[in-house]
């Protein structure tokens, strides 16, 4: 399977509590629930076509109980997200949870990068992570994303966890799809092209 990191971020690259004021608070973050406002029929279409490429999902533990939480609940046969997340297998990473109730879930500890591996090395076509930004930036350290789909928001908050840090290693990628929906939500998509590839303007 591909590993694929679909993110919420604002302009300024913050990916923290997206969804609603109470969804992730640490260190005091008060701008919880900044993509909402931008929801659109363009948003949903796209969401639609990622989640019908998912063989399996993998989340880290603080978006798995946000999404534990929420999705179990939604018995709607004609929603493709929670059909997909309730009926699909579900690998957690996590250091602190020794057992989970929802349905298809299990616990992943130790060395997440082999564990990640030995998933990979399955068959099917996405193992998919949703937010789940420091696990994320462990994977991405390791070179096991494959590809992104990165949903830029137009908001700048100035404060807030950040998917990008010094951690994660150079890496060049390939622009496969963009789109604009109509509230100004930036969507691209890329896929990992190896090292990146460097130039001097000053060479003529």
């Amino acid at each position: 399977m591909e590993l694929s990191l679909t993110q919420f971020l604002t302009i300024d690259g913050v990916y923290q509590a997206p969804g609603g004021p109470e969804e992730d608070t640490v260190d005091g973050f008060t701008h919880g629930g900044w993509s909402a406002p931008f929801a659109d029929d363009d948003f949903g279409v796209f969401m639609d076509s990622v989640f019908d490429r998912v063989d399996a999902f993998l989340l880290g533990r603080r978006t798995y109980d946000i999404f534990a939480g929420y999705w179990p609940k939604i018995d709607d046969p004609d929603n493709p997200v929670a059909t997909k997340l309730n009926a699909l297998p579900k690998y957690v990473a996590t250091t602190t949870r020794t057992e989970a109730d929802w349905a298809g879930t299990e616990l992943l500890h130790g060395d997440i990068v082999a564990a990640v591996t030995a998933l990979k090395d399955r068959p099917g076509r996405e193992l998919q992570m949703h937010g789940s930004g420091v696990l994320a930036q462990t994977l991405l350290a390791a070179g096991l994303v494959d590809t992104m789909n990165l949903l830029t928001f137009p908001v700048v908050l100035g404060s807030g966890k950040r998917l990008f840090t010094e951690t994660v290693r150079p890496t060049g990628f390939a622009l496969t799809d963009s789109r604009t929906t109509s509230t100004g939500v930036l969507i691209a998509s890329y896929r990992a092209d190896g090292a990146p590839k460097y130039g001097d303007f000053s060479a003529g």
